[in-house]
């Protein structure tokens, strides 16, 4: 049974999960209606209640977003089994404040120009909403579950599993 909150302490599990990953996959819906998905560099500093991240303003996504701005991002970290899906609204802006703000020198692979770069846009996804996976990583605990689940013909406990509303 999948767990439904909306506490601050909900809300910092799933931002705990998602601190480390870098990258992201964000779905939108194209013209056809199905779901594209790609991977994102995240480039959240400090949570304000929205997830951020670059992209060409000329990019197939930027059109998608502006024609239904629902969107999907999900992280996984298979090393720990955690894993997150984080609805949102997103926005397409051009600030070259907060692009300063949150840009790495990394970003020039993609923007060589840098900061200022006039193709530069930034996703902004206001959270509404996410649900994660948060299950035990051990070898020991897969052989406990594997264990039971032959001897009692019982699924063992996956782990933390919940909705968060934002």
């Amino acid at each position: 049974m999948v767990e439904k909150r909306d506490d601050q302490a909900a809300r910092d599990k799933v931002l705990s999960l998602i601190k480390d990953a870098h990258i992201a996959m964000m779905a939108t819906r194209g013209e056809d209606g199905h779901l594209h998905s790609r991977p994102m560099g995240t480039k959240t500093v400090e949570f304000d209640g929205n997830l951020w991240f670059f992209t060409d303003i000329d990019s197939p996504k930027v059109i998608e977003i502006r024609r239904d701005p629902q969107v999907l991002v999900t992280y996984s970290d298979e090393s720990k089994q955690n894993y997150v899906s984080i609805s949102g609204v997103a926005e397409v802006i051009q600030d070259t404040a907060k692009t300063k703000e949150l840009w790495s020198e990394a970003m020039r692979t993609w923007f060589p120009k840098g900061a200022e770069d006039p193709k530069i846009g930034l996703i902004k996804v206001k959270v509404e909403g996410a649900e994660y996976w948060d299950s035990p990583s051990s070898t020991m605990l897969y052989a406990y579950g594997y264990l039971k689940a032959v001897t009692t013909g019982e699924r063992p406990n996956g782990g933390e599993n919940a909705t968060v509303r934002f």
